[in-house]
């Protein structure tokens, strides 16, 4: 197994604000908003996909007006960033901790016109229109949000437990700018990955000095699929470190370590097609535990085909966004 460098952790935190959470390009053409020592833990301030705009009832998207409309791709799911990371440099990795993703009080969710899985089907002809409704945040037994529930009514009320995640998180790509609604790629992008949560460390690669990292579109909850494209958006403060793997590349779009498992991601977009992602997600996996785990090919391929505790999850099947995961129980590695 690859040897993991220490985790140190300083005093602080040190804190990126809001004033900085508004951009939805990102690349190595940006300054730094943020320098950081590798193991130290920091704040990240983060504003929801649509500018925290829809906080009204009877608020609604529009994809014409500011700060979203634009003449290629719609302007959303702003990130705050970069963070500079000392001693990450070109083919070296980021592993990303994920120590807290406090939530606000409330979300929202929707659908837009003539976009998502229903705008091509005449079933879903009578609903097809923008539309917003505010999901409400309740604290749960302990007082906080870590085991409290999110509130939607829309002709009434219904409850499912809230279960934040961080939906962009990417580095600044080797050469170009992405967009924060369409990227994905070898820097991760907006993936929108249900997994990418507290306690769980993300892996993905550094192009640049200092790796660039950016974060934002934090979702309170989502389905599997987000079918509509838009799941309970909300904003949030996040808690994190980094520290650097030296030469190393993450295949795919990243990877994530939870506390029992592994899971390694790809996209269509990254790989060229849904058969394609779906297919390399498996390899991929069979490469970590066979590079990094000291298992053998053989049994790598047969785990794939016969554990019971492999899993496939489809994170995105939406406005032509595809990711998908495999996760690999740690009790097997």
């Amino acid at each position: 197994m690859t040897e993991r460098p220490a985790s140190t952790t300083v005093t602080g935190p040190k804190k990126l604000g809001r004033d900085t959470a508004g951009h939805v390009e990102f690349g190595a053409h940006l300054e730094p908003a943020l320098r950081v020592r590798q193991g130290e833990i920091f704040a990240v301030e983060t504003l929801d996909n649509w500018f925290d705009s829809l906080n009204e009832p009877g608020a609604r998207p529009d994809l014409t007006k500011p700060p979203i409309g634009a003449l290629q791709v719609f302007r959303a799911n702003p990130v705050n960033g970069p963070i500079h990371v000392e001693g990450a440099e070109p083919g070296d990795a980021l592993r990303v901790h994920i120590h807290d993703i406090a939530i606000r009080d409330w979300g929202w969710t929707g659908m837009l016109k003539a976009r998502g899985m229903t705008g091509t089907l005449a079933y879903f002809a009578e609903i097809d229109e923008d539309f917003a409704t505010i999901i409400r945040h309740v604290p749960g037994p302990s007082g906080t949000f870590a085991d409290g529930e999110a509130v939607m009514d829309v002709g009434r009320e219904v409850r499912w437990p809230l279960a934040p995640f961080i939906g962009v998180i990417a580095t600044a790509p080797e050469r170009g700018v992405e967009n924060t609604v369409i990227s994905q790629g070898a820097w991760g992008g907006n993936l929108d990955v249900r997994d990418v949560s507290a306690g769980n460390v993300v892996e993905l690669n550094s192009a640049h000095e200092g790796g660039l990292l950016f974060v934002g579109d934090v979702h309170a909850s989502q389905g599997d699929s987000e079918f509509t494209g838009i799941a309970n958006e909300t904003a949030a403060e996040l808690l994190l470190s980094v520290e650097v793997m030296k030469g190393r590349q993450i295949p795919g779009a990243l990877r994530i370590e939870k506390p029992n498992s592994l899971v390694q991601v790809e996209s269509a977009r990254n790989a060229g097609g849904r058969d394609r992602a779906l297919t390399w997600v498996f390899i991929n996996m069979i490469r970590w535990l066979v590079e990094d785990y000291g298992m053998s090919k053989r049994e790598a391929v047969l785990h794939m085909t016969a554990n019971s505790l492999v899993r496939t999850h489809i994170y995105q099947n939406t406005s032509g966004a595809f990711c998908c995961g495999v996760e690999f129980p740690k009790s097997c590695v």
